[in-house]
This record gives structure tokens, sequence and C-alpha cells, in this order.
């Protein structure tokens, strides 16, 4: 086990080394918006509790607090791989375990780790602020403390469980799809109820603690679920203004082919291939734990048909990048699938048969060893060319001109990263995570808006903010950079000026 955790170790360490170096691990959108919700619970108007949020789960933010107190890593993005890479040997390490439980020899187990670890799009997001990494590390600890706890009845097993599926479920909302099956997993497989009331008291707590925290913080224990910033809220605003429904939704056919075309991308014909063969294979053997893995590609399933979950794919409809990354959730269950495959061979051939099928994973990479191959990174690349056309011009002119203690009136959104970018602590912004005093500012700006600098994206509350003093002699903005990137929103950065001497203000 050591030799396993030094080599995720090691090759962790290669391909956050590597995107560093190119300056990509910010890409991702989301990747900005969770280090600087980590990073705003201590660097606040309003530090605290309040800021970790709401549609967000905790865990991916709490991860990452020891590290983005240094600015450099929280500006480049080194904060959230170091809790990545963490993660990403930890659910290295407990899938061999796991395996390494369920079947002979430790040539099917190493089979599953070299599936899981060598792919790309694995390697690209766990050395960034993204919650995959995260995801499986819960997920695979909680698979191991099942099978332990089904094989021997320890409380080990049961306790290291519990706390898994607690911490999964406050990491992202597959983990709630998971509960019920797990407590009954717990149940059937023992059948003692003092065990089994356990795990469902410290699992169910968690989402528990959630429902709390939406109520007491946003009047709605389901905001998270239906509130305006939620995912099935943005949907529909975005069906009131006319958008197409997702691809998927109420189609349980299409929702299966948009999964499974992006679970092809995210891993690749041969890993399915022998996957799937695999599977079959567990059959054979009687290998019904490694089914459980299946649960969370059906949650996607059903949350496209649902939920209002989209994953967009370059080869279908709309022929874009959005959400592609989801397919990785199939990774677990096809590195499993490789290892039942190998577990069916004989003892003798099974050490050979590992190494052939592992390198045979890794041809479709090798044939064409270059980032563009690896959706994931793509998706990224592809969606971030706008915002980073006009997030670090916007960066450098603040850099060069903002001063300490000015102020910045700004939305919480993409142009958030304009300040991570600059190194501008989020204390000396006024965001719409700050509570009264930014209501204050948007509703009467001409009496509490006392920001030196305003930074506008093109339509967010900012630009109406300012649009509310035009006309007026004080206080008073210029504008003093203007970035206009095609196809993106325009990004303003205004400056309060000083009243002439003996203007009356009014």
């Amino acid at each position: 086990m050591v030799t396993v955790a030094c080599g995720l170790a090691v090759l962790s360490a290669l391909a956050i080394l590597f995107f560093a170096q190119r300056g990509e691990l910010l890409w991702y959108g989301d990747a900005t918006a969770h280090i600087n919700i980590a990073r705003r619970i201590f660097d606040s108007r309003t530090p605290g509790y309040e800021q970790i949020g709401t549609v967000w789960l905790p865990v991916p933010h709490l991860l990452m607090l020891p590290f983005v107190g240094v600015a450099r890593w929280w500006s480049s993005g080194m904060a959230g791989a170091f809790a990545g890479s963490l993660c990403f040997v930890t659910a290295g390490c407990f899938l061999f375990a796991t395996v390494r439980r369920l079947t002979p020899g430790a040539a099917p187990a190493l089979m599953a780790v070299a599936v899981f670890a060598l792919n790309p799009n694995l390697l690209y997001l766990q050395a960034t602020p993204m919650s995959e990494a995260v995801l499986f590390a819960g997920l695979l600890a909680l698979f191991w403390g099942l099978v332990h706890y089904a094989q021997t009845g320890h409380w080990l097993g049961l306790l290291v469980a519990a706390f898994a599926a607690a911490a999964t479920t406050m990491t992202r909302y597959e983990g709630w799809f998971l509960l019920p099956f797990a407590a009954a997993t717990v149940f059937w497989s023992q059948k003692r109820f003092a065990p089994f009331a356990t795990f469902c008291l410290i699992a169910g707590a968690a989402p528990a603690y959630w429902l709390l925290h939406n109520w007491l913080f946003f009047g709605d224990p389901l905001e998270f679920y239906r509130g305006l910033y939620s995912a099935k809220g943005i949907y529909q605003t975005a069906l009131d203004k006319g958008m197409a429904r997702y691809p998927g939704d109420g189609d349980w056919l299409k929702a299966v082919e948009y999964f499974f075309a992006a679970a092809r991308l995210n891993t690749n014909w041969v890993v399915i291939a022998l996957g799937a063969l695999g599977l079959a294979a567990a059959l054979v053997k009687r290998l019904w734990w490694l089914f459980f893995l299946a649960l969370t590609p059906l949650f996607y399933v059903i949350s496209m048909h649902g939920s209002g979950t989209p994953i967009f794919l370059p080869d279908r409809w709309p022929h874009s990048y959005y959400n592609a990354r989801y397919g990785l959730a199939a990774l677990p269950l096809l590195a499993a699938g490789a290892a039942a495959l190998v577990a069916l061979l004989p003892r003798t051939a099974q050490w050979p048969a590992m190494f052939v099928f592992a390198f045979a994973t890794l041809v479709p990479w090798l044939a064409y060893p270059r980032p563009q191959n690896w959706v994931c990174w793509k998706e990224a690349q592809v969606n971030s060319l706008d915002r980073r056309g006009w997030t670090y011009p916007a960066a450098e002119y603040l850099r060069q001109h903002y001063r300490r203690g000015d102020g910045i009136l700004a939305g919480f959104g993409d142009q958030t990263g304009i300040f991570t970018a600059a190194e501008i602590p989020l204390k000396e912004v006024l965001h719409d995570g700050n509570g009264p005093a930014w209501f204050a500012a948007v509703a009467r700006p001409d009496l509490f808006l006392h920001e030196t600098w305003v930074v506008v994206r093109e339509g967010d509350q900012a630009g109406a903010t300012l649009q509310k003093l035009a006309g007026r002699k004080h206080p008073r903005y210029v504008l003093k950079q203007s970035i206009r990137v095609k196809g993106a929103p325009t990004i303003e950065i205004w400056r309060r000026v000083a009243m002439p001497i003996g203007l009356p203000s009014r």
C-alpha cells in the first residue's frame, strides 16, 4: 500500500507541475469560484461561517482553507491543487485496498489503480480546485468501508463508511443519492440494528445540517436545489427566456446516450471495452460489490432526465463543451471492471495480462499525446478563452493603479477572477456576499457607496448601481478602462473622482 500511495503521489505531483507551469489551474470558471469561496471565509468584509454559501457544498472549500491564505497559492490555483492531490492519492489507495479485498492477488488491484490514476482527464482535474478528486476520495472510502464491514462485521469498516458517506454528501450531491443505498447495504450485510442506526445517524447528520444551514441563512431548506442560483433555478430562468431544453430532459434514451458519450470522451474505447468485459466477468465471479460504483453514473442519467443537469458535447447538439467532465463518473466503475477481468484469469496469467491491459488503455492517449485530446482540459480551455481575454488585462490595470484601502464594488461572479489574478485581497471588495453593506450600496449608492473603484460586468448589478448615479454631481465615477472581447460581456473599470472645491453636494 505504501508503494501504491507513493506512486500516486509522484504521478499527482508531476501532473500539477505540468499544468501549473502552463498556467492552466484556474481555466475552469468553477475552479476560480471554488478557490474564492474558500478564500472569502477569512478574507472578506464580512468573514466567517456565512461565506460558505449555499449551492456548492462545503467540504472542497474547507479542504482548501489551509492553503488559500498564501497569496501566490490562491492566485495561481495551487491551493486547490494541494487539496486535490491529497484526495487523488486517497481515492487511489482506497480503490486498491477494496479490489484487493474482493479479488485474489495484487494484479487486479493494480489494474484498477492503473486505469483510474493514468487517466489524463482525472490528472488534470485533481491538479485544479475542482471537486472531482474530492468526490472520488469520499466515494471510494465509502466503498472500502462497506466491503470491510460486510466481510468482517467490524466497526472500523462501519465507521469509515459512515464518515466517508457524510463527507461525500457534503462534497457533491451524488453523495445524497448514494446514501440510502449505502444504508441498505449496511443493514442487509450484517442485519444488526445498532450498526445500522449508527451509520444512519453519522451519515444522515450531514445532509440534515445542510438543510438546516439553508433554512437559517436563506429561509428555504431547499434553497440549494430550487433557489435562484441553483442548477434548477438557472435552468428555469433560461427556459423562461426562450432557451431550448437541455438534451436528455424528459428523454431517458437521450440522457443515456449523452452520458455514455461523455464517459467515452473522458476515458476511451479501450477502457470502456475492458471495463464492460470485466463487469460481465464480475457477474460470473459473483463480484456484486463492483456494481455499487454504477450508482454515480446512474445519478447523472437521472439528473439529466429530470433535474436540469446538462451535458454538452462537441460531437452532439448543441456542439459545445459544458459539463463534459461529468462522464468521468464512470471511471471508478470501469476501473473496477478491468480489475475483474484480470481476476477472472488464472493466477499465473494475471500479472502479464495486467501489464498488457494497462498499456492498451494508454494507447489512445499516447497516439495523440497532447492536452487537446483530453476532454476536460479542452472543455476548460474552450470555455475560458473569452474569460481569460478580459480577466488578465483587467487584473493588470488594477495591479498598476489600485492602492490598498481604496475599495472596489463588484459582483461575486466570474469577475472575481480579476482580483484573484491581481492578488487583491477579497476584503478590499464589496460584493453580494457581504449582506447589508452590499444591499445598501446598490440600493442607495448616493448615500452608501464609498468605494473608489467599481468593476462592472455588462448587465450586472454593479453597472445598474452606477446608472442610479447618472446625472448626479456626487458621488461621481468616470470610466477608466473598457475591455471588449468578442462574444463576451464588456468589462468596465470605473473610478470615483473627487468633487471640485466649492461644489455643493446633493
